[in-house]
């Protein structure tokens, strides 16, 4: 699980962990990962990690492998900016900062799905064959991208472009593919938003009219866990919103 020690992750795990999974706890916060996972107990562990670190990340994996065959990846970790095109008074985007949001984010996720799927190949595969799932996060900004979301919504784009040639690719093995798209979500990350701007964003909720719980995002995800038939989809989590310009 990366990003697993806040917000989408964090609850992610959580339910697995309820399921029974021992769950491997990737995030750069080696303060909250290390407190989660000793909540959690023997059925979790932490591994502090950069997920565009490709050293790093083979660490996490094979430390995940330790407690059995690596079958399920979860990829939460993320961040995201705000700065438009152009600016009003002229000057352009900053391209460290956009290549830096899609390092994270598109990179990032691309590096750990490949080194989790390269050893979920070596499992021995279960019913239908599977030998693992992988479930990547994108967001909403990938299809109704808003003002000053370029960099964030070009990121998640191309994780759900990722979505369908993955699973095509990781077929002939036997490991299923699928991404997330939500909406907006009551984390950490709206953890500066005042109460009068949160209840603006979820008046643009058609149903329910309220900001997403994370735990509606861990129990999707187990869903997609226990659906085998779910493979190559891009799944919208977001009560119908479709986000308006800004």
């Amino acid at each position: 699980m990366t990003g697993g020690a806040s917000g989408l992750g964090e609850a992610t795990v959580r339910r697995l962990a309820e399921a029974g999974a021992a769950c491997t706890i990737l995030d750069r916060n080696a303060e909250r990962g290390k407190v989660l996972a000793t909540e959690l107990g023997s059925g979790a562990a932490f591994v502090e990690a950069d997920v565009t670190d490709p050293e790093q990340v083979a660490a996490a994996v094979a430390a995940a492998g330790e407690a059995g065959p690596l079958r399920i990846c979860v990829n939460c970790a993320g961040l995201g900016i705000a700065m438009r095109t152009v600016a009003r008074d002229g000057t352009p985007h900053d391209l460290d900062a956009f290549r830096f949001v899609l390092n994270v984010n598109l990179i990032g996720t691309f590096n750990v799905l490949r080194l989790a799927a390269s050893a979920m190949s070596g499992n021995e595969p279960v019913e239908d064959g599977e030998r693992g799932v992988i479930v990547n996060t994108a967001s909403v900004a990938a299809f109704d991208g808003q003002i000053g979301q370029i960099a964030y919504s070009a990121s998640k784009g191309g994780i759900v472009s990722m979505t369908l040639t993955a699973a095509r690719d990781l077929a002939a093995a036997g490991i299923r593919v699928v991404t997330v798209a939500p909406g907006t979500f009551d984390t950490p990350l709206m953890g500066f938003a005042s109460q009068e701007t949160k209840e603006g964003l979820a008046a643009n909720i058609p149903f329910p009219r309220r900001m997403g719980d994370s735990r509606e995002f861990a129990a999707l995800v187990a869903h997609v866990v226990d659906n085998t038939y779910l493979n190559g989809e891009t799944i919208r989590l977001d009560g119908a919103i479709r986000m308006p310009p800004k």
